[in-house]
Protein backbone atom coordinates (compact mmCIF):
# COMPACT_ATOMS: atom_id res chain seq x y z
CA UNK A 1 0.00 0.00 0.00
CA UNK A 2 0.99 3.69 -0.82
CA UNK A 3 0.06 6.38 1.41
CA UNK A 4 0.47 9.67 -0.28
CA UNK A 5 0.73 13.15 1.54
CA UNK A 6 0.57 16.07 -0.94
CA UNK A 7 1.24 19.48 0.09
CA UNK A 8 2.84 22.95 -0.32
CA UNK A 9 6.00 23.11 1.51
CA UNK A 10 5.92 23.97 4.69
CA UNK A 11 2.48 22.21 5.45
CA UNK A 12 3.73 19.43 7.49
CA UNK A 13 3.69 16.62 5.01
CA UNK A 14 7.17 15.58 6.27
CA UNK A 15 6.42 15.69 9.85
CA UNK A 16 3.44 14.02 9.51
CA UNK A 17 4.76 11.30 6.97
CA UNK A 18 7.50 10.63 10.03
CA UNK A 19 4.92 9.69 12.47
CA UNK A 20 2.42 7.70 9.73
CA UNK A 21 5.84 5.74 8.93
CA UNK A 22 6.59 5.10 12.40
CA UNK A 23 3.18 4.19 14.10
CA UNK A 24 2.33 2.08 10.75
CA UNK A 25 6.13 0.36 11.14
CA UNK A 26 5.61 -0.83 14.21
CA UNK A 27 2.92 -3.35 13.10
CA UNK A 28 3.88 -3.99 9.46
CA UNK A 29 7.86 -4.12 9.76
CA UNK A 30 7.90 -3.93 5.76
CA UNK A 31 6.79 -0.32 5.68
CA UNK A 32 9.38 2.75 4.37
CA UNK A 33 8.71 6.50 4.24
CA UNK A 34 10.23 8.17 1.46
CA UNK A 35 10.63 12.11 1.50
CA UNK A 36 10.61 13.91 -2.15
CA UNK A 37 13.48 16.31 -0.39
CA UNK A 38 15.28 13.43 0.39
CA UNK A 39 14.74 11.58 -3.23
CA UNK A 40 16.29 14.85 -4.71
CA UNK A 41 19.45 14.66 -2.36
CA UNK A 42 19.76 10.31 -3.52
CA UNK A 43 19.76 11.42 -6.53
CA UNK A 44 21.65 14.83 -6.29
CA UNK A 45 18.17 16.27 -8.44
CA UNK A 46 18.53 19.03 -6.14
CA UNK A 47 21.75 20.28 -7.71
CA UNK A 48 21.06 21.36 -11.59
CA UNK A 49 19.89 24.20 -12.76
CA UNK A 50 16.67 22.89 -13.59
CA UNK A 51 15.57 21.17 -10.28
CA UNK A 52 13.20 23.31 -9.36
CA UNK A 53 11.24 24.35 -12.72
CA UNK A 54 8.36 22.67 -13.20
CA UNK A 55 10.29 20.35 -15.81
CA UNK A 56 12.48 19.03 -12.80
CA UNK A 57 9.72 19.00 -10.52
CA UNK A 58 7.86 16.62 -12.96
CA UNK A 59 11.09 14.35 -13.31
CA UNK A 60 11.15 14.16 -9.17
CA UNK A 61 7.80 13.53 -9.39
CA UNK A 62 8.46 10.68 -11.93
CA UNK A 63 10.97 9.22 -9.91
CA UNK A 64 8.97 9.01 -6.58
CA UNK A 65 5.48 7.37 -8.49
CA UNK A 66 8.09 4.95 -9.77
CA UNK A 67 9.95 4.02 -6.99
CA UNK A 68 6.77 3.61 -4.87
CA UNK A 69 5.79 1.51 -7.78
CA UNK A 70 8.70 -0.66 -7.44
CA UNK A 71 8.38 -1.01 -3.86
CA UNK A 72 4.64 -1.79 -3.91
CA UNK A 73 5.54 -4.79 -6.11
CA UNK A 74 7.37 -5.66 -3.75
CA UNK A 75 4.50 -5.55 -1.00
CA UNK A 76 6.71 -2.98 1.19
CA UNK A 77 4.31 -0.35 2.37
CA UNK A 78 5.38 3.45 1.51
CA UNK A 79 4.65 6.52 3.17
CA UNK A 80 5.48 9.04 0.62
CA UNK A 81 5.64 12.89 1.29
CA UNK A 82 5.49 14.68 -2.22
CA UNK A 83 4.25 18.01 -3.51
CA UNK A 84 2.52 16.48 -5.89
CA UNK A 85 2.15 19.37 -8.58
CA UNK A 86 0.74 17.02 -11.17
CA UNK A 87 -2.65 15.65 -11.29
CA UNK A 88 -1.68 12.99 -14.12
CA UNK A 89 0.66 11.30 -11.59
CA UNK A 90 -2.18 11.60 -8.74
CA UNK A 91 -4.34 9.64 -11.37
CA UNK A 92 -1.35 6.87 -12.57
CA UNK A 93 -0.72 6.43 -8.70
CA UNK A 94 -4.34 5.34 -8.48
CA UNK A 95 -4.35 3.21 -11.54
CA UNK A 96 -1.17 1.32 -10.48
CA UNK A 97 -0.28 0.77 -6.96
CA UNK A 98 -2.42 -2.31 -4.93
CA UNK A 99 -3.99 -0.04 -2.59
CA UNK A 100 -3.48 3.77 -2.91
CA UNK A 101 -4.23 6.29 -0.23
CA UNK A 102 -3.87 10.23 -1.50
CA UNK A 103 -4.19 12.87 1.80
CA UNK A 104 -3.82 16.53 0.88
CA UNK A 105 -2.97 18.59 4.11
CA UNK A 106 -4.23 21.93 3.26
CA UNK A 107 -2.76 25.34 4.61
CA UNK A 108 -3.49 28.51 2.77
CA UNK A 109 -0.25 30.39 1.28
CA UNK A 110 -1.22 33.40 3.89
CA UNK A 111 -0.45 30.81 6.99
CA UNK A 112 2.80 29.29 5.17
CA UNK A 113 4.01 32.98 4.45
CA UNK A 114 3.91 33.95 8.22
CA UNK A 115 5.24 30.54 9.48
CA UNK A 116 7.99 30.44 6.59
CA UNK A 117 9.68 27.40 8.34
CA UNK A 118 12.03 27.14 5.54
CA UNK A 119 12.58 30.88 4.70
CA UNK A 120 11.52 30.02 1.46
CA UNK A 121 7.85 31.97 0.39
CA UNK A 122 8.96 35.74 2.11
CA UNK A 123 12.68 35.74 -0.47
CA UNK A 124 9.91 34.88 -3.44
CA UNK A 125 7.46 37.30 -2.83
CA UNK A 126 10.72 39.67 -2.51
CA UNK A 127 11.50 38.40 -6.29
CA UNK A 128 14.84 37.29 -4.68
CA UNK A 129 13.82 33.12 -5.28
CA UNK A 130 12.07 31.26 -7.89
CA UNK A 131 10.40 28.34 -9.17
CA UNK A 132 8.22 28.15 -5.76
CA UNK A 133 5.44 26.31 -5.44
CA UNK A 134 2.24 28.54 -4.44
CA UNK A 135 4.34 31.93 -5.47
CA UNK A 136 5.58 31.61 -9.23
CA UNK A 137 4.58 27.79 -9.94
CA UNK A 138 0.60 27.43 -9.28
CA UNK A 139 -0.21 24.97 -7.05
CA UNK A 140 -3.50 22.89 -7.53
CA UNK A 141 -5.18 20.76 -4.87
CA UNK A 142 -5.64 17.18 -5.41
CA UNK A 143 -8.87 16.11 -7.85
CA UNK A 144 -9.65 13.88 -5.79
CA UNK A 145 -7.97 13.00 -2.05
CA UNK A 146 -9.06 10.35 0.38
CA UNK A 147 -8.51 12.68 3.08
CA UNK A 148 -7.96 16.62 3.71
CA UNK A 149 -6.09 17.37 6.74
CA UNK A 150 -6.62 21.16 7.46
CA UNK A 151 -3.10 22.27 9.61
CA UNK A 152 -3.03 25.77 9.61
CA UNK A 153 -2.99 25.88 13.38
CA UNK A 154 -0.40 25.32 15.29
CA UNK A 155 -0.22 22.38 17.82
CA UNK A 156 -1.78 19.56 16.17
CA UNK A 157 -0.72 17.02 17.66
CA UNK A 158 1.13 14.94 14.57
CA UNK A 159 0.75 11.18 16.70
CA UNK A 160 -3.31 12.09 16.44
CA UNK A 161 -2.77 12.77 12.41
CA UNK A 162 -1.10 9.90 11.76
CA UNK A 163 -3.38 7.39 14.02
CA UNK A 164 -6.34 9.28 12.11
CA UNK A 165 -4.84 8.47 8.30
CA UNK A 166 -4.00 4.97 9.29
CA UNK A 167 -7.16 4.57 10.34
CA UNK A 168 -8.75 6.36 7.55
CA UNK A 169 -7.02 4.37 4.89
CA UNK A 170 -7.49 1.00 6.88
CA UNK A 171 -4.10 0.00 8.19
CA UNK A 172 -5.52 0.08 11.94
CA UNK A 173 -8.49 -0.27 13.63
CA UNK A 174 -11.01 2.85 14.30
CA UNK A 175 -10.88 2.06 17.93
CA UNK A 176 -7.21 2.73 18.57
CA UNK A 177 -7.18 7.01 18.27
CA UNK A 178 -6.62 8.37 21.52
CA UNK A 179 -8.45 11.86 22.05
CA UNK A 180 -5.89 15.27 21.81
Amino acid sequence: MVIWLIGKSGVGKTTIGRKVHEQWKAISPNTVFVDGDEIRRVFQHDRTDDAYTITGRKKNADRIAALCEWLDRQNVNVVACVLSLFHETQQWNRETYSNYFEVFIDVPLEVLVERDIKNLYKPALAGKVKNVVGIDIPFEPPLLPDMTIDNRRDGICADVVAQTILQQAQVLPHSRVNAA
